[in-house]
């Protein structure tokens, strides 16, 4: 299944997708959820329901695309993003030694463990809105990433069981300032402004179920800018599962359900890779096989 959030009428609404014209708003079809974080926390039993409601759509509980705006499939309880795709660190760690005339590699620590940090679950947009241009930066980039959402509590969970922790996928877009990441990773902490800001965090067009999506993920990858295509690749190419991220984010540590955890950007799923730079009005396009196009402009 597909599941969303929309605005309708001026009301954010959780739902799920009956076909590429068509919404089922879950509440009006009988679901008592308040929205996409409270059906992730009725595990099985939810979506047994959508799928029942979705089976016989009750009159008067469909929405057609035209009449509704694309927001943020869910308001994350928890967001972590990874580092994952030994291209994508490779291709950076030049471009930077070319602005900064600091050397890199990639510390044996990257091969043995996912890394990972926690970002502005609050800062999340969806499909369609406007990303806007923080007024600290000059250099704005986006990242194409794969994210997943944790369907139920658990600790110390071991990598074999993990994969039926994941509730769904749904694409993610990075954005990142690149001029303040520089400059503020040089202090051994972070990041911080340069991912930390208001419309920077991107989410959708649509989450995914798990059941629809082998593990180990091996999904196409694309990014466009304008129209053009600028890279990607395929989440084949993770060098730690998700499954590997479970286990090791879970040690001692309790996941809860509708938490989101980003892969990291696939290989030349970024300009910084590429010697590209976004400009102001710039509409760019990350698509991920089986889940959809995310859309977004950037506005200065």
């Amino acid at each position: 299944m597909k599941l969303g959030t929309v605005a309708h009428e001026g009301v954010e609404k959780p739902v799920a997708v009956i076909d590429g014209d068509t919404l089922l708003d879950l509440r009006a079809a009988g679901l008592d959820i308040r929205d996409m974080v409270q059906l992730v926390e009725m595990g099985e039993a939810g979506l047994e329901a959508v799928r029942d409601a979705l089976a016989n759509p009750q009159f008067g509980a469909t929405l057609g695309m035209e009449d509704v705006e694309m927001r943020v499939p869910i308001r994350p309880v928890q967001y972590r993003d990874c580092l994952v795709f030994e291209a994508h660190l490779k291709n950076c760690f030049t471009a930077m030694e070319k602005v900064t005339g600091r050397a890199h590699e990639i510390p044996p620590v990257w091969y043995e463990q996912p890394i990972y940090y926690k970002g502005n679950r609050l800062s999340f947009i969806g499909h369609g809105q406007d990303v806007r241009w923080p007024n600290y930066a000059d250099f704005l980039d986006l990242e194409l990433e794969l994210a997943i959402i944790i369907g139920k509590r658990g600790t110390d969970i071991p990598a074999g069981d993990a994969p039926g922790y994941i509730w769904g996928y749904t694409i993610l877009n990075d954005m990142t300032a690149r001029d303040a990441q520089m400059v503020e990773m040089a202090g051994q902490l972070g990041p911080a402004k340069g991912k930390d800001f208001d419309t920077g965090n991107i989410l959708g067009p649509w989450i995914v179920t798990a059941d629809e999506i082998g593990h180990p993920v091996a999904l196409d990858m694309e990014v466009r800018v304008n129209g053009t295509r600028w890279g990607g690749g395929s989440s084949a190419q993770m060098h730690h599962s998700f499954a590997d991220i479970i286990a090791h984010i879970s040690r001692s540590e309790t996941l809860y359900p509708g938490e989101v955890i980003g892969s990291g950007t696939v290989g030349t799923g970024c300009g910084l890779e590429l010697g590209k730079r976004l400009e102001p009005g710039d509409t760019f396009e990350l698509e991920v096989e089986k889940i959809g196009i995310l859309e977004n402009r950037i506005v200065k």
